[in-house]
């Protein structure tokens, strides 16, 4: 029995700054945000709004969209690194927040943990619920994972380009209507390191970015490989002469800390599979010059990053790479569709895949492709670090549900505030109650601890109809 996603929602806060403003404000080029990082709306949290209440809010937009009933769901697993507490695990604040509107203990049955392993945390819950459908112990029920966070960056680092808030909410079933995952072929890399991370008590990571990005490249290259293969054994793919697994995949959905990080790792991916095939000599023919190497073609990142020339050398052949035909082919084919959310709302950290996912289903349609039986690869990433690389294929009902995808509506009307407001924001110096906007059909935090130690830290929402 096929299980995959059945549907999905959205939920992205209705304020966000401008690109132009922000580039102001820190003396900066705003080309270097449009087109160097790709970025032109930042959606932020309000100040009565967490990662808790947006991940409600796209689950409830689910269930809506769907006429779900408490007892149609058997699982709800929320996936963050944007963690409200050391012990309690986020979904059970969902399901409190959840239980307002359908009745109290209406969801005590749905089972879950809050998962987490930086950005790729949402695609292991994802993993995990479709085995537990797949094992046959669902009792013919759904699960729902949540992917829900808050990226947020120290004022004037340069991670702070790369901000951003939303959530995605994901109905996974048997007989999916969207997308059936592929079976015996998900692969998975882990390491320990410490390319970013948030030491607990600190509210921003610490991130060593250089590093964090080629890692990012490498360890989504290495589950590639291993991906390669099962897919191979498993008989899905048959890869023929001069072939290569990505010739296999019609479309590509990566993580996304910021748009041209994905144009980047299709770059990087494409490098990789293409320099021993025949067409490699087309693209060294059209780019003019060898692809460089570095002095210790073995050695580790850090010897990589320390060889500046070689560096220097391979930004200049990537960038010339982008520009030919052979990758221009490929990304407008099979991801530009992908990027285009994430260059109005930023970074999501859990949820910036599958935002892409949302993107890629809604502006292919937009084109007239049928997308039925297409396959989608997807690599996820997070930092720590694992990598994650599996596929599905869109199912015949696909159309009931991506024709009714507009992400300009399912946003909502927006709210553009000022560099002003917005480092008011990320100081945490507007208190819940002093929200921005008005809350409407919506879950919101309405109070924090109390006047006694038994109740610091306790969080309290409400449903705002």
């Amino acid at each position: 029995m096929p299980v995959g996603i059945d549907d999905m929602a959205i939920y992205v806060p209705k304020l966000y700054i401008d690109y132009k403003d922000f580039a102001e404000a820190r003396g900066i080029d705003p080309q270097k945000l449009e087109y160097g990082i790709g970025i032109k709306k930042m959606a932020l949290a309000d100040a009565n709004q967490d990662p808790a209440s947006m991940a409600a809010n796209a689950c409830m937009r689910l269930m809506k969209n769907n006429d779900l009933n408490p007892q149609d769901i058997g699982r709800i697993y929320v996936a963050t690194e944007s963690g409200l507490d050391e012990s309690k695990a986020m979904n059970s604040f969902v399901i409190g927040m959840l239980e307002q509107v359908y009745g109290e203990s209406t969801l005590e049955h749905a089972g879950g943990i809050e998962c987490k392993f930086a950005c790729v945390s949402g695609s292991y819950a994802l993993y995990d619920n479709t085995n537990w459908i797949r094992a046959g112990e669902s009792n013919d029920k759904a699960a729902i994972v949540i992917v829900s966070d808050i990226a947020k960056y120290d004022i004037g680092s340069a991670g702070e380009y790369t901000q951003g808030a939303g959530a995605v909410a994901l109905l996974i079933k048997e007989n999916p209507r969207l997308l059936s995952f592929d079976e015996k072929v998900t692969s998975t890399i882990i390491k320990n390191e410490y390319d970013f991370y948030r030491p607990i008590g600190k509210e921003t990571p610490l991130v060593n970015g250089l590093y964090s990005n080629l890692l990012y490249l490498i360890q989504v290259r290495k589950a590639l490989e291993t991906y390669k293969e099962k897919a191979i054994k498993s008989g899905i793919i048959k890869l023929g002469n001069d072939e290569s697994i990505i010739d296999h995949i019609d479309y590509i959905s990566v993580h996304l800390p910021y748009r041209r990080m994905g144009e980047k790792a299709l770059a990087y991916l494409l490098r990789h599979e293409w320099r021993h095939l025949s067409r490699w000599e087309d693209i060294i023919s059209e780019i003019g010059t060898d692809e460089p190497l570095p002095k210790d073609p073995r050695g580790t990142i850090e010897s990589i990053l320390a060889d500046t020339d070689f560096m220097k050398a391979d930004e200049k052949f990537r960038r010339e790479f982008m520009k030919t035909k052979h990758y221009k082919e490929i990304f407008d084919s099979k991801m530009s569709s992908s990027l285009q959310a994430s260059a109005v709302i930023g970074n999501l950290y859990t949820a910036s895949m599958y935002m892409g996912l949302r993107s890629l289903l809604e502006f292919e349609f937009l084109k007239g492709v049928d997308l039925f039986n297409k396959r989608i690869g997807f690599g996820s990433y997070g930092s720590g670090c694992s990598a994650m690389v599996f596929s599905g294929v869109i199912q015949e009902n696909y159309k009931d549900l991506v024709k009714r995808m507009n992400l300009e509506k399912d946003i909502g009307q927006r709210t553009k505030i000022s560099i002003k407001d917005y480092e008011i924001l990320h100081k945490n110096t507007r208190k819940y109650d002093e929200a921005f906007l008005n809350a409407e059909d919506e879950f919101i935090l309405i109070n924090i601890g109390g006047t006694t130690a038994d109740r610091a830290g306790f969080r309290e929402y409400c449903y705002a109809s």
